[in-house]
């Protein structure tokens, strides 16, 4: 008994035309699935949102928050007066070899939040005796640094606190070594400036 065949010989054009075209779909679809697991979605380098900075050294690293306005936009800068900006020094007298640590709160007193920039860059301590500057932070500065902050209402922020060597200090001696200052009981005050605003009074202490 006899089975029937298809008959041998050349196949129609386009048979051979859509199975080129279903190898090749085929083909794209694999290479779709293989750039897909090597490069998967998200997995790339994160953008920090808007807004976040790094915060150097000299402020706090958490900054009070503030919710936007109700039209979403940021809030304002801080006018002159309304920051309040106060000397803090860690103790009221210091013993012999003793280094105070010297630092700054500053507070929004107004009714909304806004915005300063309490960076490195705006920020002064200086210490005095009498009438006599015997020693100021910006002397011997390294890298400074502007710090955006949004300072909501009433919630004050204290700068990280910078150690006084006890030494006089200027431009000209940050190289080299510098001259102690008088001790025994020698009374001095501390007075701070940031984001272009005075602080208010100084602080007062004592070194033996």
């Amino acid at each position: 008994m006899s089975t029937l065949r298809d008959p041998v010989g050349p196949k129609d054009r386009k048979v051979y035309i859509r199975r080129r075209l279903l190898v090749l779909a085929g083909l794209l679809a694999l290479i779709a699935v293989i750039v897909l697991v090597i490069v998967k979605p998200g997995s790339g380098n994160d953008v920090p949102e808007a807004g976040k900075v790094e915060v150097p050294a000299g402020l706090e690293t958490e900054a009070p928050d503030a919710e936007p306005d109700a039209d979403g936009s940021a809030p304002e800068a801080c006018t002159a007066g309304q920051l309040t900006v106060t000397p803090v020094t860690d103790k009221g007298d210091y013993a012999a070899g003793e280094l105070p640590a010297l630092s700054l709160t500053v507070e929004n007193t107004g009714e909304a939040a806004c915005t300063a920039d309490l960076g490195t860059a705006g920020m002064a301590l200086v210490v005095s005796s009498g009438d006599d500057e015997v020693w100021r932070s910006v002397d011997c500065q390294e890298n400074p640094e502007s710090l955006p902050v949004i300072l909501d209402p009433g919630t004050p922020v204290e700068s990280e606190a910078v150690q006084w060597d006890r030494t006089r200090s200027s431009a000209e001696t940050c190289s080299i070594t510098r001259d102690p200052v008088n001790a025994d009981g020698a009374s001095y005050h501390l007075r701070v400036s940031i984001a272009g605003t005075q602080g208010s009074g100084t602080a007062q202490f004592l070194l033996y």
